[in-house]
């Protein structure tokens, strides 16, 4: 049970680290662990009509950071974007993307935009 709610911990860390960055190149915070029926968003954010899903992921470096969005999780990502997007249709009207904020040990980010794309 410790070892879940210190993950838990490092990964409210970990999002508030991204929040703050987004925020610095202004980028407006709309939502926060967003739950849907396809899954939760980490956070959603929007700057100039661009739309923005960020997934954010913590690791003890940045190579094993990089390496922990599968597949399977860029696939619900997406759905739970569209969901999402269903219930805010006024948004993303210069366009829609999906980031990733890895976040290090050291409380260092590093954002990834436009990480991977709907085909």
């Amino acid at each position: 049970m410790q070892r879940g709610q210190a993950a838990h911990r490092l990964g409210l860390d970990a999002e508030a680290v991204a929040e703050d960055a987004l925020r610095r190149d202004d980028w407006e915070v709309l939502a926060r662990r967003v739950r849907t029926p396809a899954g939760e968003l980490d956070l959603v954010a929007e700057r100039d009509g661009l739309l923005a899903f960020v997934e954010v992921k913590a690791r003890p470096s940045w190579r094993e950071a990089a390496f922990a969005l599968t597949t399977r999780q860029q696939a619900r990502l997406m759905a739970a974007a569209e969901a999402w997007m269903a219930h805010h249709p006024g948004h993303g009207a210069q366009g829609v993307r999906f980031d990733v904020i890895l976040v290090a040990a050291d409380g260092s980010a590093r954002r990834i935009t436009d990480a991977f794309r709907l085909w």
